[in-house]
């Protein structure tokens, strides 16, 4: 893997695409043996979660159903705290179980803000899959319940993941480069 520069950072290779795919692999078995007695709705958090999202749903073979949801609370490398609804939920939750698709999950406020509409809408359960979590930064108690891979509280971009818009089409992750 080479190193990259998405506008005024570079990042070095972190994480390969084989890596991912074991990683993405192992989490789909755990979700098909957990809820195969479930008709989950899968909700994918856009932007950052579509190739997670897309590679994970090949590999759930239990019935389900696929929805998406656009929240923000990023500005460039951090949280700006806020989380704005951009394109809400449309589907009847109530009394479902709902598994939120997550590419990275830091500092938690996003997804605490989502779990709690979901829990106001009157779901059934809500189980989270992330395909990173950085323990150091995640304060919230919501638990995170399939994670491909805990990483340390360094930025990453790639497979899905990006810096500014740029980044999310790379195949592996990388890390921003320490000077």
């Amino acid at each position: 893997m080479r190193q990259v520069t998405l506008k005024d950072k570079t990042f070095v290779p972190y994480i390969t695409s084989d890596k991912i795919s074991e990683s993405v692999k192992k989490l789909a078995l755990s979700i098909n043996a957990e809820l195969k007695d479930e008709f989950p709705l899968f909700l994918v958090v856009l932007n950052g979660s579509f190739m997670f999202a897309a590679d994970l749903l090949k590999e759930v073979d239990i019935p389900c159903e696929i929805s998406f949801i656009k929240l923000a609370s990023y500005h460039g490398t951090s949280s700006t705290g806020n989380v704005t609804e951009l394109i809400g939920l449309t589907e009847e939750i109530k009394g479902r179980t709902v598994v939120v698709v997550e590419d990275i999950v830091d500092t938690g406020v996003t997804l605490e803000k989502l779990v709690t509409v979901l829990n106001k809408k009157g779901v059934k359960q809500v189980k989270i899959a992330s395909f990173l979590l950085k323990p150091e930064a995640y304060k919230k108690d919501i638990e995170v319940n399939y994670v491909g891979m805990r990483i340390p509280n360094d930025f990453v971009v790639g497979y899905g993941l990006d810096y500014d818009g740029l980044g999310r089409n790379l195949k592996d992750v990388f890390v921003l480069k320490s000077n």
